[in-house]
């Protein structure tokens, strides 16, 4: 059972208890008749040989609130599109295939880019973007939830926590972020624990207070792929195409709405999903890309927010990282053993070192260029550049889906 405290600059919801699934989804039954809710779920077509998906499926078929489930579709072929659209047939709620690679989206994609605005990498982030731009054209709903398809121990009171802060109108939340524990005989979530935690400490020691770095720390679980918020955050909100799209989405959540309507949930027990490696030798992989991309997105949102780096700055953060990452480690260590889970310190220490490197190769890069790749274009600028542009996505992807 979680405790009840409140730590940080925005609000925190727990689990406490067993609290009956039933009570909470007729609520929301009720409240998504004024505030309808669409369900984004980011996926590959690889997912669908996995257990974690198929799981979801099952879950969601008992799910009465969802008013569409909308998959933002990675690069697939026609017969693999067909295959998809096929296994996501037997859900009970209105669903649609975003077909990101096929050849509508992929005209749509190039018309935008003419009009000298940024689409990012093919990814998750720009996937995750074109669901938002498809969920805006249908004009109906008022509430976006999210999560992932790889999700091992998924089951729908996650959904219906992530989605109740945002759709009852008496909590009425603009964005909510999900959290959990990622344990099984061991502690996971590594670029968590050893990365983003130390390093958004490390840089309160340097600059002191900011607004900005006691909301990052406020989360339990910021990489969480999990959360629901208002349709008007996907609108104004711009998206990192890369492995920074948590983070990016966490800054621009901050940019655009009162703290007061943000807050986290506990959303499960436990949570487990697929693991990455860690590709100590290779920036270009792994977690240690995931640790370069994380990096320049909280550099370049610090950046964004008038604080000054140099590289004499960045010799200090690497420092009070090492520093502040091994004290980290030691708590960890000694939290595994007094709950008697296995424990490689050899594994985390070489973690550290690995998340080390990549916060140089971070800082190198926003030395020679602070800007870096622009976000991904929002929806409000894109159909003032493009007034019609969400009819031609709707048209889109519903002739992809007849």
């Amino acid at each position: 059972m979680s405790d009840f405290y409140q730590t940080g600059a925005v609000a925190t919801f727990h689990k406490l208890g067993r609290v009956g699934i039933e009570k909470i989804e007729a609520e929301l039954t009720w409240y998504s008749q004024d505030r309808p809710i669409a369900l984004v779920l980011p996926s590959l077509y690889s997912e669908l040989e996995g257990e974690a998906l198929k799981g979801i499926v099952r879950e969601l078929k008992e799910v009465a609130y969802v008013g569409e489930a909308v998959v933002a579709l990675g690069p697939a072929t026609y017969a693999e599109f067909r295959r998809v659209k096929e296994f996501f047939s037997v859900l009970p709620q209105k669903t649609s295939i975003v077909w990101n690679s096929g050849p509508r989206l992929s005209e749509i994609y190039t018309e935008i880019e003419s009009a000298g605005l940024p689409i990012g990498e093919p990814g998750k982030g720009r996937s995750v973007w074109m669901a938002y731009g498809y969920v805006l054209s249908k004009r109906e709903f008022r509430v976006i939830a999210l999560h992932d398809c790889d999700i091992l121990t998924y089951s729908r009171d996650m959904l219906a926590r992530l989605c109740y802060p945002v759709t009852n109108p008496s909590l009425d939340y603009d964005f909510c972020k999900g959290f959990y524990s990622r344990v099984t005989d061991r502690l996971h979530g590594r670029v968590t624990r050893l990365l983003v935690a130390p390093l958004i400490r490390s840089l309160q020691k340097i600059m002191g207070y900011h607004p900005l770095l006691i909301f990052f720390d406020s989360f339990r679980y910021p990489l969480a792929g999990e959360f629901s918020m208002d349709v008007d955050i996907a609108r104004i909100n711009k998206i990192p195409g890369d492995w920074g799209l948590e983070v990016g989405i966490l800054a621009e959540v901050y940019r655009n709405t009162s703290l007061r309507r943000v807050c986290q949930v506990d959303v499960a027990e436990n949570y487990e999903h697929k693991h990455q490696t860690l590709s100590p030798e290779d920036a270009t992989k792994g977690l240690h890309k995931m640790c370069v991309d994380i990096s320049k997105s909280i550099f370049r949102t610090l950046v964004s927010e008038g604080i000054t780096f140099s590289e004499g700055i960045f010799k200090t953060l690497v420092a009070t990282y090492v520093r502040t990452a091994q004290d980290m480690l030691k708590r960890y260590e000694d939290d595994a053993a007094i709950n008697g889970l296995f424990f490689d310190r050899h594994e985390e220490s070489l973690a550290v070192d690995t998340f080390t490197s990549g916060i140089k190769i971070a800082a190198e890069m926003i030395m020679d260029d602070p800007l870096g790749v622009p976000l991904i274009a929002s929806w409000d600028r894109i159909t003032s550049a493009i007034p019609d542009i969400h009819v031609k996505i709707r048209k889109s992807v519903e002739e992809d889906n007849r």
